[in-house]
């Protein structure tokens, strides 16, 4: 698509992006033209289907084999009660679907694992970890950096949110996940979000700011978050920046790299999404 191929309705829904010279109609067609991948369709992965479903990002992968359950509904603004039962991946393309049907769903109604994980991935421009497990936070790096992807990645628990962007692939100064957490948590150190509970909002909060930046690195506006870790704290209304850097001895992306396949991945096959 081009500027040119805009229909009347196109041009009504897009106004507030068109009339604006940081996107501008150009901008408005590398959204329609972008493909974005979302592992996770739950509290992060709900609000951010529909930003960017509203911006007009042409396709979105969603990636989830889990189905809404009612504890979900705090959170998970894409699924309704009345879906209760239903998977995930088919209830946030119904949401997305009825915001905007110039967008395409391809569902992945499966999990993400190491051998899947590459061919999915590889189809996508950019790529969104809203997990809620570090196994798969893990894999989603390893695999982004082997295909050739900008992942933006979000976490929360209880009253926080975190928030960065990896593009470690296009140059040796920029970090990867590993980079900021060499090594993953032993199982059962952190607890889920099942055991820890997690404020509601946070989800909308953290899904949102995610949602930007995935904009922001289609657009290639902006400053990019690679380098830069936000963190939010609810209770104090405060957001921190923290920065950090690539590790020379980083097991994945480092001079001496040790991790060369997803092989390694395949003992900690697991999904989550928070």
């Amino acid at each position: 698509m081009d500027i040119t191929d805009f229909t009347e309705e196109q041009l009504h829904r897009y106004a507030r992006h068109i009339v604006m010279p940081e996107v501008g109609g150009t901008g408005q067609v590398k959204l329609l033209n972008a493909s974005v991948l979302l592992v996770g369709a739950g509290g992060l992965g709900a609000p951010l289907a529909m930003y960017l479903a509203a911006a007009g990002v042409g396709t979105l992968g969603i990636v989830d084999n889990d189905h809404v359950e009612l504890s979900n509904l705090q959170r998970q603004v894409a699924h309704t009660t009345e879906r209760v039962g239903m998977a995930k991946t088919e209830s946030a393309e119904m949401t997305v679907m009825a915001l905007n049907p110039d967008v395409t769903v391809i569902r992945h109604q499966e999990r993400l694992e190491h051998h899947n994980a590459l061919e999915i991935i590889g189809g996508y421009d950019v790529v969104c970890d809203g997990t809620d497990n570090f196994p798969t936070r893990y894999l989603i790096n390893d695999a982004c950096f082997m295909a050739g992807k900008p992942l933006v990645s979000a976490a929360m628990m209880r009253f926080d949110g975190q928030l960065t962007t990896f593009r470690a692939h296009e140059a040796a100064e920029n970090p990867c996940y590993r980079c900021l957490f060499p090594e993953m948590p032993p199982e059962g150190l952190v607890p889920s979000c099942s055991e820890a509970g997690i404020f509601g909002a946070i989800a909308g909060v953290m899904g949102t700011l995610q949602a930007a930046e995935v904009l922001k690195e289609i657009l290639g506006i902006g400053e990019s978050l690679f380098g830069t870790l936000v963190i939010y704290d609810a209770l104090a209304t405060e957001f921190r920046r923290v920065g950090y850097g690539a590790d020379p001895d980083c097991a994945l992306c480092g001079s001496q790299a040790t991790i060369t396949d997803l092989s390694g991945h395949a003992a900690h096959a697991k999904t989550g999404q928070s």
